[in-house]
């Protein structure tokens, strides 16, 4: 399943004014290495109910080996005067502390890793992590949980464990109080002497696409009778346990079945479907 979070024009706007920042930065040669956080508000963009569901929709990028970064990865670098050690390698790492995001302000700017910050995708700054790796971040409050990249260096508040984009945040659903407390488990490839089966290969057990989030079953129903229309006769209208309606479309049999569906859903404007298992 694509980790690409499909834009408004509004969100569309944000991302043409990042890709000037990201040309000034380069053209002015702005450094890369590890930068203070500066002073001002940060903010969280401006965004609609569905823009907002589709971000909670984003699904987890793949788990894959990453070459260390050629910058952020110095032994000791320094921010407002204290110096923060980057640990020799993240295997096995876990840890508990509070997470914080950043958003707007930020968006568009220079990581660490020499990418540019995108607060739409699932990444976050660590202090002494090496960069960029994998990790699994669950929020201890409410037991949801992302897997994002740690791409950037930060937060440099002692009080605060690791710094979350602002669509990881929103996955996590702490996005509107600020912080939460978190565990961090640092994920690994998976052996390639391990056999690969795609979940919809598994007979012993179903599963479904859960696509979109509606505040009413009279919504749940008109985007049920859009697939309808289609031929598509598997499809239900399910409550959610947050409140609000969703399509269940399934049981999935096939990688080709799968694949129609998911354009389908994202065609018709109904939202990026998750994959989930289902009796």
């Amino acid at each position: 399943m694509s980790s690409t979070f499909i834009p408004s024009p509004n969100i569309m706007r944000l991302f043409a004014w990042a890709s000037v920042f990201a040309a000034l930065a380069g053209c002015t040669g702005v450094a890369i290495d590890p930068i203070p956080t500066g002073t001002g508000q940060d903010r969280a963009p401006s965004l609609s109910r569905a823009e907002l569901s589709q971000l909670r929709q984003l699904p987890n990028p793949k788990v894959v080996a990453l070459e260390p970064s050629a910058t952020g990865n110095r032994p000791e670098y320094e921010v407002w005067g204290k110096t923060y050690s980057v640990m020799e390698s993240a295997q096995g790492y876990q840890a508990e502390g509070v997470a914080s995001w950043y958003g707007a302000k930020f968006h568009g700017r220079r990581t660490s890793s020499g990418e540019v910050y995108d607060m739409y995708q699932l990444t976050a700054a660590h202090r002494s992590l090496p960069i960029p790796v994998f990790a699994r971040v669950t929020n201890l409050r409410n037991g949801l949980s992302t897997i994002v990249r740690i791409n950037d260096r930060g937060p440099f508040h002692a009080e605060r464990l690791i710094d979350l984009s602002f669509a990881a945040a929103v996955k996590l659903d702490f996005h509107q109080a600020g912080t939460a407390p978190v565990r961090i488990e640092v994920l690994e490839q998976p052996s390639s002497e391990e056999p690969h089966q795609e979940p919809y290969q598994d007979h012993e057990q179903p599963y479904f696409l859960h696509a979109g989030q509606f505040s009413s079953e009279d919504q749940a129903r008109s985007a049920l009778g859009r697939l309808a229309s289609l031929g598509n006769s598997s499809v239900q209208i399910i409550a959610l346990e947050r409140g609000g309606f969703a399509l269940r479309i399934g049981p999935i049999a096939s990688k080709p079945g799968l694949n129609r569906l998911q354009a389908l859903l994202i065609a018709l404007d109904i939202g990026l479907p998750t994959l989930v298992p289902g009796g």
